[in-house]
């Protein structure tokens, strides 16, 4: 069906939120605020944590149907993102349904470090009450 425009973060993933966010996740994994770790391991910079990887597939949703709310996103992770590493998120539409007076999108996307796929899933976006301008027409 249709692709989505692409979200990108040219720079990476930043090593210094990388480690506010294991501080603020009290992780205990080394990986994602000792540098010596993750060199230690075969990185060449931290690893940033699940759960932010998985929130930029929601903002490639997000960015994608402006006034949407992402009512479920699932994902296969398959790869580690390095910070410094350019990241790359795409996706397609494979259904639209309306549904309750909503529309409902169903989306492939996928999350990419440095060209490797790290992330691959389905997410499923409401818009805006099928009366109102909706943000995919069928």
């Amino acid at each position: 069906m249709t692709d989505l425009p692409e979200w990108t973060l040219a720079e990476g993933a930043d090593p210094g939120r990388i480690k506010v966010l294991a501080l603020l996740l009290d992780d205990p994994n080394p990986l994602h605020y000792d540098p010596a770790a993750a060199r230690s391991a075969g990185y060449t910079g931290l690893l940033n944590q699940g759960p932010a990887n998985l929130a930029m597939l929601a903002n490639l949703l997000l960015a994608a149907f402006p006034g949407g709310r992402v009512r479920r996103l699932s994902a296969r992770f398959g790869g580690a993102v390095v910070a410094g590493a350019p990241l790359r998120a795409t996706g397609r539409i494979t259904a639209v349904d309306d549904q309750d007076g909503a529309r409902l999108v169903t989306c492939e996307v996928r999350l990419e470090s440095a060209g490797t796929a790290v992330l691959t899933g389905e997410g499923v976006v409401v818009c805006k009450p099928v009366e109102e301008n909706s943000c995919v027409t069928r």
